[in-house]
């Protein structure tokens, strides 16, 4: 039996959460309450077609986190091992492999280093993936060193000096 390759780098890169599911229902609920109210003192009032609209203005914060929590369910792994280098992702529990090279003629590039426009990109030949687009400028910068320095310890494993 063939044993597992030794990983220079398994990088697990997740969107960050600030907001928890608990969290979420407790917002839904202080802002259906808060709505509620301000609907009954309109209605009270005569103001018939403004509790539409509060309506309209819960259900679109409930779209906008749904949509949020959905992209929160993407994951990119990086592995650097001797031979390959290799970037899955999942989105909605569907892993698949989008990047596969040889360790020995990966390269690594980040551009803009330290700028909001930051990006660690693969690179091979004519092939090019950006990763870690879900981390902040400054941890894209500080992955794509971690990453470079990976491979070269990658390559080093199989052509020592």
């Amino acid at each position: 039996m063939a044993a597992s390759p030794r990983f220079y780098m398994d990088a697990l890169i997740t969107p960050n959460r600030s907001l928890s599911k608990g969290g979420f229902y407790v917002l839904l609920g202080v802002l259906a309450a808060y709505n509620l109210l301000i609907m009954g003192f309109l209605l009270l009032i005569g103001a018939f077609p403004v509790p539409i609209f509060l309506g309209l203005d819960f259900l679109g914060v409930l779209i906008a986190f749904r949509v949020s929590y959905r992209r929160g369910a993407f994951v990119e792994r990086v592995q650097v091992s001797a031979e390959l280098v290799r970037v899955l992702r999942r989105d909605r529990g569907l892993e698949r492999t989008v990047w596969s090279s040889p360790t020995a003629f990966t390269r690594v590039s980040v551009e803009n280093a330290g700028e909001h426009e930051a990006r660690v990109r693969l690179r091979l030949s004519d092939r090019m993936l950006s990763v870690g687009a879900s981390l902040s400028p400054n941890e894209r910068t500080d992955f794509g060193s971690a990453l470079e320095r990976a491979i070269l310890s990658a390559r080093a494993e199989r052509w020592p000096v």
